[in-house]
């Protein structure tokens, strides 16, 4: 029992990311706050709740029913000899009539079907964990819909004569790319730690393939004493299948900055770059266990999260596991063969235990949503347009504008740049002239230049904006720079 409790509450301190307890930025800094009531719940209430439930009604019958035929076999093997029982457990013939054959056929006939108290607790936490993992990968929850043991996975049907669907349908997209930008921190000797990205091999396209991993490169650090910086190169790829060994098949970043925590300060000398190393092995703080994390642990952290951070955000994640537990409970953990073969009395059992999954299973499915709702309520909040420009064709512009625009160097700068304009060309017609005469003019024979409004005060611009009489029937193309998500819910406003 210990060990399937055991790996159920790993794959719990998983789901709920506790590698993550460095992290203070983002989802990471909500979820400490959480983090201890999650882990009061692994460690005591979940065991706690599954030892009450098992403790009472038709599971305890059946366990002690379990448990006592174990005695009485026991000691019919110690009294009678150990002939007396077959490898089946049948008692033979000749014993059946005395006191303690009795009490043994009796106990038998009741405990049919029945398991030990420690089997029952193993079977509750395999279960749950077996339910939880077929969902969960990478950090997201997949939302494939499982059918049975021979038909893997089912599409939900109501009919439709065309039915589209895919994987994530019901989920948002998040990952939309990676920070490949160098990282720096400040120790508390002075010294200036670089993460410096030399290359990242990235999927096309934003596709989530094959797995990659931030790698550093300790033989290529650098240490600038006289700028009193270090500088820790990297790369961003895919494991190598000698790497894939290494560091294993789970926890693969962990493995490589526990390898990296031990080789970059072993290429620091102590004579020679002592305060780098002073840096990079400087203790930041210690663990809920007392256990030291350097700086340089800090920030590794900090820096790989950054580009493992979930893809997906489920949009309704409690209905999609509930209605999946509940079918897991009618197709995995209600057996009717095994029901049959255990008499219609041991039925109350059965349904005690599928009860004991779904309530323990719900409570997990509750914190899991929380966080979730966190994340979907994030996402979803309207962002804020943090600039908005217009590009106005100048014969669209009236001409009382000129002077300004005609003052207007950075403007000018732009255009001489695009199109080679020699606004100040002297002919027949800007002769004498002045700049800005030449400029205006210049103006007023290109009506089809382009202004745009980022090169000019703000003053100026609202009066050029408030000088049409409807600027929206006027625009005819509009370039919006974000994020898609938050781009087509503004589109549809429209």
């Amino acid at each position: 029992m210990n060990n399937a409790l055991t790996k159920f509450q790993d794959l719990l301190r998983e789901l709920f990311q506790f590698d993550c307890a460095d992290l203070d930025f983002g989802i990471y800094r909500i979820m400490n706050h959480k983090r201890d009531v999650i882990e009061k719940f692994i460690k005591n209430s979940l065991p706690q709740a599954v030892a009450e439930e098992l403790s009472r009604a038709a599971l305890a019958e059946q366990a002690q029913a379990a448990e006592e035929l174990k005695e009485v076999a026991a000691q019919i093997k110690a009294t009678l000899g150990p002939d007396a029982l077959d490898a089946e457990g049948n008692l033979l013939d000749a014993y059946e009539g005395t006191p303690l054959g009795k009490k043994y056929l009796s106990l038998k006939s009741k405990a049919a079907g029945a398991r030990g108290r420690e089997v029952l607790e193993a079977g509750v936490y395999n279960h749950l964990y077996a339910f939880f993992s077929r969902y969960y990968q990478d950090g997201d929850f997949i939302s494939k819909r499982r059918y049975s043991k021979r038909e893997r996975y089912a599409i939900p049907y109501n009919g439709e004569e065309v039915y589209l669907y895919w994987a994530n349908h019901d989920q948002y997209y998040v990952k939309t790319a990676e920070y490949f930008t160098d990282y720096s921190y400040s120790a508390p000797n002075g010294v200036s730690v670089h993460f410096k990205l030399q290359a990242a091999d990235v999927e096309q396209n934003n596709v989530k393939g094959e797995k990659r991993f931030f790698l550093p490169r300790p033989a290529e650090i650098v240490w600038d004493e006289a700028a009193n910086r270090l500088v820790i190169p990297f790369v961003y790829r895919p494991l190598t299948g000698q790497e894939t060994i290494a560091y294993g098949q789970k926890n693969q970043q962990e493995s490589i900055i526990a390898k990296a925590l031990q080789e970059i300060p072993k290429r620091l000398s102590p004579k020679t770059a002592a305060r780098a190393l002073a840096a990079v092995s400087a203790e930041r703080r210690k663990t809920s266990d007392g256990e030291p994390v350097s700086f340089l642990e800090h920030h590794l952290r900090q820096y790989t999260r950054r580009n493992t951070s979930d893809f997906f955000i489920h949009k309704d994640l409690e209905g999609f596991l509930s209605r999946e537990l509940d079918f897991y409970l009618k197709n995995e953990v209600l057996s009717l063969d095994e029901m049959e073969a255990s008499g219609e009395d041991r039925a109350e059992g059965w349904f005690q235990m599928m009860r004991l999954i779904k309530a323990v299973g719900g409570r997990i499915i509750e914190f899991l949503h929380q966080i979730e709702e966190f994340q979907k309520m994030l996402w979803e909040k309207r962002k804020f347009v943090v600039e908005t420009q217009y590009c106005i064709t100048v014969g669209h512009i009236a001409e009382g504008f000129y002077a300004e625009i005609a003052a207007c160097e950075p403007q000018w700068d732009e255009w001489k740049d695009l199109f080679h304009i020699d606004e100040e060309k002297a002919d027949l017609f800007t002769s004498g002239k002045s700049k800005k005469d030449k400029r205006i003019a210049f103006l007023k024979a290109h009506p089809t230049l382009v202004l745009d409004t980022r090169h000019f005060e703000r003053d100026f611009v609202d009066r050029l904006l408030g000088s049409f009489d409807n600027l929206d029937e006027m625009t005819d193309g509009l370039l919006i720079r974000s994020e898609n998500f938050q781009a087509l819910n503004l589109l549809i406003e429209r």
